[in-house]
């Protein structure tokens, strides 16, 4: 049998965790992200304001930093400036309600690295996270990026998924759905759980969306295959790999 494999933890050249510094004044969005992440195994500080921002980079010394754009003092490219002064190789991703066309060139030209909109899905945030540090050399291997349960295996960054070899062509939801099933092989994982981390951090409880998108996954994953998608009765669904 074919045994899972995962991409491998980031982490810093040292061998230390990587620090991320998350900027919101929105205590609900710092909470979250920062739950997530310390799962992730990395190290967390967060700021409310632009100032608290500065203060806290210069003693954390953050690998990547989550800035909101409208903070209650400085604006989130005021900070990124005074950032980029201080530690010009952190990365930076803007996360903000602002979603216009101008918005997003404003925001890269100012030199950060990549850009979310509110609402957010955690995982989009977190597969942004990841290729931003991997791409500053914090990944812990070569191929990192590369998931594999049995015969089915993603690239997250050509964002190209593939079971026994034959291209699967996904919607940017069922790639995320498919990245948390794959990042969790084995693992029984509620609808909740799903929600929480594929669609939008306050997307409420409408768990049918799952369900709906897990059928979609199947079609595409396990149609005239031994199924790898599974259904624990009341509880939610795991990611297995095909038995030989």
């Amino acid at each position: 049998m074919n045994e899972p494999r995962t991409a491998a933890l980031l982490h810093r050249p040292d061998g230390k965790p990587v620090r991320v510094l998350v900027v919101d004044d929105e205590p609900d969005v710092t909470d979250v992200l920062s739950g997530v992440m310390t799962r992730e195994g990395w190290e967390v500080r967060t700021a409310s304001d632009g100032a608290g921002a500065l203060a806290a980079a210069r003693v954390f010394r953050p690998d990547a930093v989550v800035l909101d754009w409208m903070l209650p003092d400085l604006d989130g490219l005021r900070v990124l400036a005074a950032l980029r002064r201080e530690a010009p190789s952190v990365c930076v991703l803007f996360l903000t309600a602002r979603d216009a066309v101008e918005d997003r060139i404003a925001g890269i030209t100012a030199g950060g690295d990549d850009y979310v909109t509110k609402p957010f899905s955690l995982e989009e945030v977190l597969a942004r996270l990841r290729g931003l540090l991997r791409r500053a050399g914090m990944t812990a291997e070569p191929g990192a990026h590369l998931l594999a349960v049995g015969d089915l295996t993603m690239d997250e960054e050509a964002r190209e998924v593939r079971r026994g070899g034959a291209v699967v062509d996904l919607s940017r939801t069922e790639f995320e759905l498919l990245r948390f099933l794959m990042r969790n092989p084995r693992r029984v994982l509620s609808k909740d759980q799903i929600l929480d981390r594929v669609w939008a951090y306050d997307f409420g409880g409408r768990a049918h969306i799952v369900e709906l998108y897990i059928s979609y996954l199947r079609k595409k994953i396990d149609a005239g295959r031994i199924p790898m998608i599974h259904t624990v009765r009341g509880v939610g669904y795991v990611l297995k790999p095909e038995s030989p």
